[in-house]
Parts: C-alpha cells; sequence; structure tokens
C-alpha cells in the first residue's frame, strides 16, 4: 500500500478528528462557491472533497447513494420525475436512473465547476448518468428552481454539502426550502435529505433538520446509514404527505425493485429497507422534545474548519 503524501483531517469537534491518507492530488483549486478537490486514498479509493469535507468516495459510496435514492423511490412506488438539489458527482442520479419508470432526472446544483471536475475525474461513480439522454444538469441556485416548479416532481432528493456558514448550501437546510420542495412535488412525492451526524454527542443538527422537515412534511423518518468514511453514523430524514410505513414487506419490495428492473445493487434491497427504517430510539427520542426550526433568518451553520 502507498504511503500517504498528504493527511486531510477532518474533525466532528476539536477533540474528535478522522485522517484520512492522501496517496494522490487530481484537482485542487477554489472555485466561485468553494473550495474543490479530488484526491486518491489508498484505502478507499478517489474521492471529493469540498471545503476540507470529504464528500463521497469510490470505495463506500454505495453505502449512502443506494438508500438515498432507492428508499425514497420504493416509498413512491413509480417515480417518473426526479430531482436532485446537487448531486455534482452523479451517484445519486446513476441510482435513479436504474428505475425503468423514471422519465427525467434533473440535478440543480449551483457549482458547475464542481459537476465538471466529476464527470472528468470520477467516472467510477456517475457511470455516465451526468450525460444520460434522462438527466438535466441546471447549473444554478436549487432553491429557485424548486421555487419556479410547482407540482413538477415525484421524488426530491437534497443531496447536499453540510451547510457551512457562507458556504453554498446552507439556505436548502431550512424551512422556507422545504416548504418549495413540498409545493414542488406531486401528489404522492417523496422528500429525502442529507442531514448530518447521526453519533449521539453531535446529533443536534440531524435532529433539528428533522424537526424543520417535520413542521413541513405530516410524515417523516430519520434513517441512519453508516459509511466508514463519514467518520460517524450519518441521517438521512424522509418526509412525505402521507404515512410512512414502519415494517413493509421485503418481498414486496423485491418484487418493486425487479419490476422497475432496478439491479445490481449491493446494499439495497427488501430486508435493508426494513432496517432502514427503524430509527434509533436516542434519535426517537430528542427528536420527541426538539422545538428548535432552522429559517433563513436563523439557519443552521458549521463552523469552517
Amino acid at each position: 500500500m502507498n504511503e500517504p503524501l498528504a493527511w486531510l483531517d477532518e474533525a466532528l469537534s476539536p477533540h474528535d478528528v478522522y485522517r484520512h491518507g492522501i496517496v494522490k492530488r487530481l484537482a485542487e483549486r477554489q472555485t466561485p462557491f468553494q473550495k474543490l478537490e479530488v484526491v486518491e486514498s489508498a484505502t478507499y479509493g478517489k474521492a471529493l472533497v469540498l471545503d476540507d469535507r470529504w464528500q463521497t468516495c469510490t470505495g463506500d459510496e454505495f453505502l449512502y447513494h443506494e438508500p438515498l435514492v432507492h428508499l425514497a423511490c420504493c416509498l413512491h412506488g413509480k417515480p417518473e420525475r426526479i430531482l436532485i438539489a446537487g448531486g455534482a458527482d452523479g451517484g445519486a442520479a446513476r441510482e435513479a436512473l436504474k428505475w425503468n419508470c423514471v422519465q427525467q432526472v434533473t440535478i440543480a446544483d449551483i457549482d458547475g465547476d464542481v459537476v465538471n471536475a466529476c464527470r472528468e475525474l470520477l467516472p467510477e461513480i456517475h457511470q455516465g448518468s451526468l450525460d444520460d439522454p434522462r438527466t438535466t444538469v441546471a447549473i444554478g441556485d436549487a432553491f429557485e428552481l424548486v421555487k419556479q416548479h410547482p407540482a413538477q416532481w415525484d421524488v426530491i432528493i437534497a443531496d447536499l454539502t453540510d451547510p457551512v456558514e457562507a458556504g453554498p448550501a446552507y439556505p436548502l437546510f431550512t424551512q422556507e426550502f422545504y416548504q418549495a420542495c413540498q409545493s414542488a412535488l406531486r401528489p404522492g412525492g417523496v422528500f429525502v435529505n442529507q442531514a448530518g451526524c447521526a453519533s449521539p454527542p453531535f446529533a443536534q443538527q440531524l435532529i433539528r433538520v428533522a424537526a424543520t422537515i417535520r413542521s413541513v412534511f405530516p410524515s417523516i423518518r430519520i434513517i441512519p446509514v453508516n459509511v466508514p468514511t463519514y467518520i460517524a453514523p450519518w441521517g438521512l430524514v424522509l418526509g412525505t404527505d402521507r404515512l410512512t410505513p414502519q415494517f413493509p414487506d421485503p418481498r414486496e419490495i423485491d418484487s418493486l425493485l425487479a419490476i422497475s428492473g432496478v439491479t445490481n445493487l449491493r446494499m439495497f434491497d427488501g430486508q435493508t429497507c426494513v432496517g432502514l427504517l427503524q430509527t434509533p430510539k436516542h434519535l426517537r427520542q430528542a427528536l420527541e422534545t426538539e422545538s428548535r426550526i432552522y429559517t433563513l433568518a436563523n439557519p443552521v451553520s458549521v463552523e469552517r474548519r
């Protein structure tokens, strides 16, 4: 195994740091919105890093992208139009395009430099999804896009960077954005948000994002996922206008995936789907007592490190 030429230190707190050993730098520059790096690690392969925060990598991205996309699509049942807010790496689009009922995937990302870098340097992740004829890549503000298109999509996936203060994503973790997404969904639509760390000492942001989504969508569910390079357990939040089943029949999920042409999954199936819907007790209890709602006037912000 190659010796690291550099270390990328990513801190959850001043006392908790994960060190990624970097063996090669493939790209490094400042875009108009954020610091962009594409690097290679000896253990987990190539990775996208934004503002010194690990976003995705070839070695374990399927543990994130598969539940992010397929759980929402299964709950919908037959998605035809999917919006991905963020998603510059194309991994979420790749999974969405596996559904034979999907007619259009729109990727709305504010940073064209990141999209271009991923298209060139991370083909293992996008696997052609960024240039698929069913994919539209819209470089611009996803918030403005959803406000301008009511009742447009069956599934909206917020595949975002962390809400770093003055970074490009923090307005997309607010009640106003979630209200716009609710209006942009067709009847029966499903919303899902990458929402932050689920580890008990650091889960406050995740719980407050969930409480904010709960203020808009009648039915929500916190979905824990384990992606090793994210340092700690992570959380997704689902929101719908209809009851989210807690114990779907795994056989029905597997049948739906098969009928929909979804194959070659490494992590997600009917049995996994049931497991993902079982929110851990500490997260359920924290959400019961959480009252803070993130708004544009009072948003979440992650300190730059």
